[in-house]
């Protein structure tokens, strides 16, 4: 079994900074991309960054210059740094990762269950 575990949603006031972090665990043998998708009510869940194993990033381009992810290999966890935060980054956050469970397997997509954002005065 193999699971995905996010962390560091919460409440934030525009402008402010969050740092969501997401943790694999489990049968793993290596972990390819990893990425965080998001969800706003009443829209379709969304790319935000996805990191590749040699630290490649893609970003959605609303949030370039001011989102970061990051990955720990050691702990197979990813993070999202996001600072000056929008109203319209509220949204459920989660976390996926694209994860080989033994040598002679190929790559199958795990997803957390999710993380909400809130950006609010």
């Amino acid at each position: 079994q193999v699971q995905l575990v996010e962390s560091g949603g919460g409440l934030v006031q525009p402008r402010g900074s969050l740092r969501l972090s997401c943790a694999a665990s489990g049968s793993i043998f290596s972990i390819n991309d990893m990425a965080w998708y998001r969800q706003a009510p009443g829209k379709q869940r969304e790319l935000v960054a996805l990191i590749t194993s040699g630290g490649s990033t893609v970003y959605v381009d609303s949030v370039k210059g001011r989102f970061t992810i990051s990955r720990d290999n050691a702990k197979n966890t990813v993070y999202l740094q996001m600072n000056s935060l929008k109203p319209e980054d509220t949204a459920v956050y989660y976390c996926n990762a694209d994860i080989r469970r033994s040598t002679w397997s190929t790559g199958v997509v795990y997803w957390g269950q999710g993380t909400q954002v809130t950006v609010s005065s």
